[in-house]
């Protein structure tokens, strides 16, 4: 069946392949092949899944739209859509919005009265949360964590007690060390599973518990960009002593403060009450506290 001779103007969200060139539908083909503009994240790869597909330009533009020159060219796109051109949005792989610049561009068309069309398809988070093997009910998303470490170890504290499905992105030269502070504030018996290079020639799936795939990185270097699928937290108990229970467990791996940050959250309790419950607990001893002395700061 032929595809259609002409699309409406407006902001077409376009989803193109992780790695293997035939994950794109023939929708996703359409709108390439008959939008006025395509604004890229990086042309010189969408430049390449065009030619595979025998898609031409046509004097049509193919515009770069990445993090380096997302102010200056959202302008520009904006005010192609002014003038009634439809706009494909590409990012280099995968779903463009997820973790990437695109959604202050997509805000403005909005504001701006455009109609934007989600054109749906790969995406590296659902591709490997469908491969993880943990639960996929409920599950979220929460991308790049902070390349510095303290800042990382933070973030990860506050998820600590999430008790659903989570997903997080990875550059090869920073997952060693991601992994070793999610067995620090995850635990290392948390289930967990990590994908290099989605659909691509060298993808390859590893699956256990934070420890096992912390000793894993540690021997192996990575290559190619890592999806991050983690295990949700268990069941906080809620029978009598339970929160300080919990407590008591989260001041032997996290510092005092992230420790209380923690069990408040999960329990639904002020950050007092329970920061009087952990000095409480540290003037009773090592046995009750753990190691929550010695890392408070």
């Amino acid at each position: 069946m032929p595809g259609p001779q002409e699309i409406v103007p407006g902001l077409y969200v376009v989803s193109t392949p992780l790695g293997n060139a035939r994950d794109i539908t023939l929708r996703a083909l359409d709108v390439l092949r008959l939008a006025t503009v395509i604004a890229a994240e990086d042309t010189r790869t969408t430049r390449k899944l065009l030619s595979i597909h025998a898609i031409c330009l046509s004097g049509r533009q193919l515009v770069s739209y990445g993090q380096h020159n997302a102010r200056r060219q959202r302008s520009r796109i904006l005010r192609h859509l002014d003038r009634g051109a439809s706009v494909a949005l590409v990012s280099e792989a995968g779903t463009p919005l997820v973790a990437d610049p695109g959604n202050r561009l997509l805000r403005e068309a909005i504001a701006r009265g455009h109609d934007c069309f989600p054109v749906p398809g790969a995406s590296a988070a659902v591709a490997a949360l469908t491969v993880s093997g943990l639960a996929s009910d409920r599950f979220m998303f929460a991308g790049f964590l902070p390349s510095k470490s303290g800042q990382r170890r933070k973030a990860l504290a506050d998820l600590s007690s999430i008790p659903i499905t989570m997903i997080f992105f990875e550059a090869p030269r920073r997952i060693s060390f991601t992994l070793r502070d999610m067995e620090t504030a995850f635990g290392g018996d948390r289930g967990a599973t990590v994908c290099r290079e989605l659909t691509k020639r060298n993808e390859t799936t590893l699956r256990g518990t934070l420890s096992q795939l912390v000793i894993w990185f540690e021997q192996t270097p990575a290559i190619g960009e890592c999806s991050i699928v983690v295990d949700g937290a268990s069941p906080v108990e809620t029978a009598p002593g339970g929160i300080e229970n919990h407590l008591a467990a989260a001041m032997t791996r996290l510092t005092l403060r992230d420790a209380v940050a923690e069990v408040a959250q999960a329990h639904q309790t002020s950050r007092r009450e329970v920061y009087a419950l952990a000095v409480d607990l540290q003037r009773r001893g090592p046995a009750a506290a753990g190691r929550g002395t010695e890392n408070a700061d």
